[in-house]
């Protein structure tokens, strides 16, 4: 197992981490909500650069229209539940890392079981209604959440925090119609949005640069065009309009 100061050389050069930086980056705690294709390389980064515990969180099993794009599994996991394939790769990856595989249906009801001592969310999961529990729990304990998604060759990504700003359903209303289940998503567009997601995480967790709260971006994959918008807070949100107007949040 490589020492310390030589695995994470590279970085600790940079004067934004140091060994301080590092340090925080081993006494975080990140929930991945979800093993899939964005999922797979967060974590795969975010064990590399450090963190010290990673909860995954998936309740599916490794199929092979999955690996295209999620590359934290291989063939040798076919059938394989998938946070079982996570963590040996992760842990392979990094074993300096806790991973702590959990595998679950993440709803309003286990939601708080798996929340315990966590500093971070990553969403990984690819439906409305999971990522409308992220935003739910994450308001009420205060918890930040990193959020990303990809369709096609596009993709998007945002930081939702509980510090005035908005939450994921103020930008984000119920979708009209049912989602596409199984939408068409070439791998390096998970992988792009992934790797934002994962670049958002350690600056978050550092407390260093300008972070996407309140902020949206959107990429382009097929023209490779990258856009940040502004997010203002909604006051009639029905999950957190109620403490916009009174002027606070949970």
């Amino acid at each position: 197992m490589p020492q310390t100061r030589d695995r994470y050389a590279r970085q600790i050069k940079l004067p934004q981490i140091g060994p301080r930086g590092q340090a925080m980056l081993a006494n975080t705690s990140i929930l991945v909500a979800g093993a899939g294709g964005l999922g797979s390389l967060s974590s795969m980064y975010l064990a590399a650069a450090g963190v010290g515990r990673i909860v995954i969180v998936d309740d599916d099993v490794v199929e092979p229209s999955n690996l295209n794009r999620q590359i934290l599994h291989g063939e040798q996991g076919l059938g394989k539940d998938k946070v079982l394939s996570a963590a040996g790769r992760l842990s392979d990856l990094n074993s300096g890392v806790t991973v702590v595989p959990v595998k679950l249906r993440i709803t309003d009801d286990t939601i708080d079981h798996i929340l315990d001592g966590i500093d971070l969310i990553m969403d990984g999961t690819d439906n409305y209604d999971t990522r409308v529990v992220l935003n739910r729990a994450a308001l009420k304990i205060g918890l930040s959440w990193i959020f990303g998604g990809v369709s096609g060759f596009d993709g998007m990504a945002s930081l939702f925090s509980p510090k005035g700003k908005p939450c994921f359903e103020c930008v984000f209303p119920p979708p009209g119609a049912k989602e596409d289940p199984g939408p068409g998503i070439i791998g390096p567009a998970a992988g792009m949005i992934a790797s934002i997601q994962s670049m958002e995480a350690v600056k978050e967790i550092l407390g260093i640069g300008k972070g996407l709260t309140g902020r949206l971006l959107r990429l382009s994959g097929m023209d490779m065009r990258i856009n940040v918008s502004t997010l203002p807070p909604n006051p009639e949100c029905r999950t957190c309009g109620r403490q916009l107007r009174k002027g606070s949040r949970p």
